[in-house]
């Protein structure tokens, strides 16, 4: 009997410190938890534009699923492979922490899944809370594969603006009436640049400025006085995108799942890869008219663009007595906005400039002060000789255009990198001489260099686990200045200087930002220009590095960094899953 009365007692006390512990530390009530979804990658049947086509899509949707978690949860995706294609897919922005093998770009962490195969992708979201997006992450795939990531803060954790009414998604991409993976075949084939798309699309729809779309539009309806937070994603292939909804504000509070210090703005630009959350901040009164939102394309380079406008339909929910069927909707009067110059590099450069890290006690910024490795990488285009007896369509007929990083168009292996490190088979594989700086230092924003050829190579950087790296990205006037939006995997950066013309060594670095940068894992390289950003090497694995024009990483505008294990257990990459594919 006192045995039994003494074990209640003591478990009375066990349940007080349980509670006791939770109430002092909240953040233990609120570990994360597993979400489990399942992706069928599979053909499906889709008109646009009045041109019917079977695309890949995940579970037959277009755009794909939503991928819903809180800061601190594990996500288990399992995909399986129904298609003729090779497939692998990548969460973008996710810093994948020890979990490399869940990274998801084909021949860098992973052999592709082959038809009929599948693949478990496992993955904890640590210390991000905001948008992000999954994508295909092999050729040309996710032109029509990619859907978004919603990540909400922590239970019972507020946001640090108004907390809005309703979250709305609004993802951007871009349409082919061909097939996109024939565009980039060809392309590579005569060396000309691709075909450029038929339309742009909010969450699919290309709305009613293409022919055949009135009825594939994209409506947000919402209640005056309400407060709306969209969460921006730009999924388009090759565009970066300028975006504005007719007279209304938007205030900017978070970029690539980072909060920002909150900012007004008509109009935000976008390029692909990047994340931006908008507060909305409705009417007041119904305002007896409907407002367009529209997006198109800031142009940089001398390559032909797709230069049309998608819209979508903003409408407000009108007073309880008067609800008007659609046909008074259609007679309201239709406002729309007025987007920037489709080359306005000045709004690029004055749009980015104001986004600043919150860099407060409760999110931090916390910028590498002192640098252990600088790199200075020129990234733009160049050529690659036309093969023997062949006539291309590139800068001349002798010619192919390339792309490169410090002049090395990367070469993806037939066999994953992140394999060959871990086993220590690099071999044949991959070489560790990628250059620092450039080997031929040029004039690299006046007149180019009469040689363009690039080298090719399958080049990677390694770093030893916690390096800080400082890395200056320049533009180069090769074959035309140009904007190229860069996204390292595996990592969040800080943007701490950008400039245009040529970087200086001396007297640029005094005029970083290091109290208050924005953090981010695209940054665009302004177009005749450079950006530096700051990152501490805290990852061990591989990971690529890229410009999210897709033509240009097609070209070889791209490189991967291998990170070194730790000393400590916490600091190793765990070996590959069992399901990992094969090549």
């Amino acid at each position: 009997m006192g045995a039994s009365l003494l074990s209640s007692a003591a478990m009375f006390r066990v349940l007080f410190l349980v509670l006791n512990s939770l109430w002092l530390f909240p953040e233990l009530a609120s570990a994360g938890i597993t979400r489990h979804y399942k992706f069928n990658i599979k053909l499906q049947n889709v008109t646009r534009l009045c041109h019917t086509k079977n695309i890949v899509s995940v579970n037959g949707q277009f755009p794909g699923p939503r991928i819903i978690a809180r800061e601190g949860d594990r996500v288990v995706v399992n995909v399986v492979n129904h298609v003729p294609n090779n497939v692998t897919i990548h969460w973008h922005g996710v810093r994948q922490l020890r979990s490399g093998w869940a990274d998801g770009p084909a021949y860098v962490t992973q052999c592709p899944i082959q038809t009929g195969q599948t693949y478990v992708y496992n993955f904890t979201i640590t210390g991000q809370r905001g948008t992000l997006f999954w994508h295909a992450h092999i050729s040309w795939l996710r032109s029509t594969v990619y859907g978004p990531i919603i990540i909400l803060p922590k239970k019972n954790v507020p946001y640090p603006f108004v907390k809005p009414y309703k979250e709305v998604p609004i993802i951007f991409g871009e349409w082919w009436n061909a097939d996109p993976e024939a565009v980039i075949t060809q392309a590579l084939q005569n060396g000309g640049g691709p075909n450029v798309s038929d339309a742009y699309t909010i969450n699919g729809l290309p709305g009613p400025l293409y022919n055949c779309s009135a009825q594939d539009t994209f409506k947000l309806k919402v209640k005056p006085g309400k407060t709306y937070l969209l969460r921006l994603i730009n999924a388009a292939l090759n565009d970066e995108l300028f975006f504005s909804i007719a007279n209304h504000t938007l205030t900017v509070v978070d970029v690539d799942a980072i909060y920002v210090k909150p900012f007004k703005t008509d109009t935000i630009l976008i390029t692909p890869g990047q994340t931006t959350n908008l507060l909305l901040k409705a009417k007041p009164h119904f305002p007896n008219a409907t407002f367009l939102m529209a997006a198109r394309p800031y142009a940089t380079g001398r390559g032909t663009f797709d230069n049309s406008t998608v819209a979508g339909l903003l409408h407000y929910e009108p007073p309880q007595k008067s609800s008007p069927s659609a046909s008074s909707f259609k007679n309201l009067p239709v406002f729309k906005p007025t987007l920037p110059p489709l080359n306005d590099t000045s709004f690029a450069a004055n749009f980015t400039r104001k986004l600043r890290s919150l860099a407060n006690s409760q999110f931090p910024a916390n910028v590498p002060k002192k640098v252990d490795k600088r790199f200075f990488f020129t990234v733009g285009l160049g050529t690659s000789p036309c093969p023997q007896n062949q006539t291309c369509q590139g800068p001349n007929n002798s010619t192919k255009f390339s792309a490169s990083v410090n002049n090395v168009s990367f070469v993806l292996p037939t066999t994953a990198i992140l394999q060959a490190h871990f086993f220590q088979q690099s071999n044949g594989v991959y070489t560790t001489d990628f250059p620092a700086t450039p080997i031929f230092p040029f004039n690299y924003t006046g007149t180019p260099p009469n040689n363009t050829m690039a080298s090719n190579g399958t080049k990677v950087v390694v770093l030893p686990f916690n390096t800080t790296v400082e890395l200056v990205l320049q533009d180069t006037s090769i074959l035309g200045i140009e904007s190229h939006p860069l996204h390292l995997h595996g990592f969040n950066f800080f943007v701490v200087g950008q400039g245009f013309g040529n970087f200086d060594s001396k007297k640029d670095p005094p005029k970083f930002n290091l109290v208050d940068p924005v953090e981010r894992n695209t940054v665009g390289v302004p177009s005749g220009g450079w950006v530096a950003i700051r990152f501490v090497a805290d990852n061990p694995g591989v990971w690529f590095m890229h410009c999210h024009l897709e033509v240009h990483t097609s070209w070889g505008l791209k490189m991967a960094w291998i990170v070194k294990d730790g000393k400590l257990p916490n600091q190793k990459l765990p070996p590959p899953p069992s399901d990992l594919p094969q090549c």
